[in-house]
């Protein structure tokens, strides 16, 4: 079994990251989910304190999940996960999760790619991980069904 990290906008997005983690697919380690009472502690100490915390999480990690919601290609501490996934060589792959419906039964809509904010310098260009990291859509692509299989792919696409 794979431990995954996953990233996603917790103010606007931890409902619909929940309805993902108890699919009833997924098992193993809850790395990347902390409850709202624990982030609000884990915020108040600063920056640097959310950045080790989200280091500790992701120790062991094979792979890293980002749910892509409607603003989480603007989110300070996702962008550091990706390129931290990215420099860790965790497999990666992005699922849209604005189809899935909020504890008011409300869809959103869909947010920019977060991996077509980033990039890296390869034989004179711009890379960007928008390139190399596939994404899929939680309710179009079956994401109950499928996304133990996308995890696996990721991680063998990393050589994890």
């Amino acid at each position: 079994m794979r431990k995954v990290f996953f990233s996603f906008h917790f103010g606007r997005d931890a409902w619909r990251a929940g309805q993902v983690r108890n699919s009833g697919r997924f098992t193993g380690d809850d790395s990347g989910f902390i409850d709202k009472a624990e982030w609000e502690k884990v915020k108040l100490k600063g920056k640097a304190h959310i950045c080790n915390w989200i280091d500790e999480q992701m120790k062991g990690t094979s792979v890293t999940v980002v749910l892509i919601g409607a603003e989480t290609s603007t989110r300070e501490y996702v962008e550091y996960e990706i390129k931290k996934s990215f420099a860790k060589g965790n497999g990666v792959i992005g699922i849209y999760i604005h189809n899935v419906k909020n504890q008011y039964g409300q869809t959103d809509y869909k947010g920019k790619n977060p991996f077509e904010n980033i990039y890296y310098e390869y034989q004179g260009r711009r890379v960007y991980l928008s390139e190399i990291y596939k994404t899929y859509d939680w309710v179009c692509d079956n994401g109950r069904e499928n996304m133990s299989k996308w995890i696996e792919e990721a991680a063998q696409r990393a050589s994890r």
